[in-house]
């Protein structure tokens, strides 16, 4: 502690706040999607982005890789990437007479896994162990991969050809789902005129590094939570369970993941406590794709999310009388 303050926690929200400054630079128009894509990499969590091509997936997944000074690759997802591509295999090497494991893609920090629906079924679920434990298995051997760890996929949701949708077990691996929008008429002017002269990705300097995220990271961890605030974000999971639009409510994974994802808003807040108002600004992005509506709910052509926006402005907001 340092004159009152935290110095650990200050060299965290110092590095987060020059990491959005960094991705701004090519990203116009969607600071929110920008500051929680890195609230997920700070949270030990992975993002579903859904939305139609060409409105900056890939480049914010880049842009954030480069600013965070973290290893980044790209796969495009087709019917023909398989399993083995996703967590490497073993290969005869015949000068050594014997096997050689090569890694495979989830050797890296940021996955972005473009398109994931139109892989097959394998080799989505192949994704699912290192999603969850930060590790894959090989001909029964297990081999760690590079911490930290966070997939980043995108899903065309107008294109339905081809594609195989995500289970719910797979659904429940992602601690958000983000659309992206299309951009206003003054961002898409100012996209323009960014890449009439040189690749705008080259502004960006990397502010950190991989040692730098892990004690950010550590840092979120540490981030005060009252039971009050708890028992807010269970009372929140809780409710969907019981609405009558669902046929599957939320799993305790999500309370695990609203809790994380608080910690990490509250520091791009500049606190080292967690609000209500931390939870409810994630609520709805955190459940929206954990949930499933029930058939007589998708007759009558109800909004999940919606749905969840109710739940959200009828539950009490506990009041939180000294905060930490």
């Amino acid at each position: 502690m340092e004159n009152g303050k935290n110095t650990e926690f200050e060299y965290a929200y110092s590095t987060c706040n020059s990491i959005v400054n960094e991705v701004k630079k090519v990203i116009s128009g969607k600071d929110r999607e920008c500051i929680l894509l890195l609230c997920a990499l700070v949270a030990g969590g992975h993002v579903l982005i859904e939305d139609v091509p060409g409105v900056g997936k890939t480049t914010l997944a880049s842009a954030l890789s480069r600013a965070a000074g973290l290893d980044f690759r790209r796969a495009q997802f087709t019917p023909d990437v398989m399993a083995s591509d996703i967590t490497g295999f073993n290969i005869y090497n015949k000068k050594t007479e014997s096997f050689e494991f090569r890694r495979g893609l989830t050797d890296t920090n940021i996955l972005l896994a473009d398109e994931i629906n139109r892989a097959s079924p394998k080799t989505q679920s192949s994704l699912l162990e290192a999603m969850e434990e930060g590790s894959v298995t090989v001909d029964g051997v297990t081999y760690e991969i590079p911490s930290p760890f966070m997939v980043i996929a995108t899903q065309n949701p107008s294109g339905y050809v081809g594609t195989f949708p995500l289970p719910e077990a797979q659904l429940d691996r992602f601690a958000l789902r983000l659309t992206m929008g299309y951009p206003s008429q003054e961002d898409e002017l100012a996209i323009i005129k960014r890449r009439q002269t040189s690749d705008p990705m080259s502004l960006i300097s990397s502010v950190s590094d991989r040692d730098s995220i892990l004690r950010v990271k550590k840092a979120c961890e540490s981030i005060f939570i009252s039971d009050k605030v708890s028992e807010y974000i269970v009372t929140l999971v809780n409710a969907t369970r019981s609405r009558s639009e669902f046929s599957l409510g939320a799993s305790p994974r999500a309370s695990l993941a609203l809790m994380r994802l608080s910690r990490a808003v509250a520091l791009m807040s500049n606190r080292e406590y967690v609000l209500p108002k931390d939870v409810a600004e994630l609520y709805v992005d955190v459940l929206s794709h954990r949930v499933v509506l029930s058939r007589e709910a998708k007759v009558s052509g109800v909004d999940a999310k919606k749905v969840l926006s109710d739940i959200l402005s009828s539950t009490q907001v506990p009041f939180i009388e000294n905060e930490k």
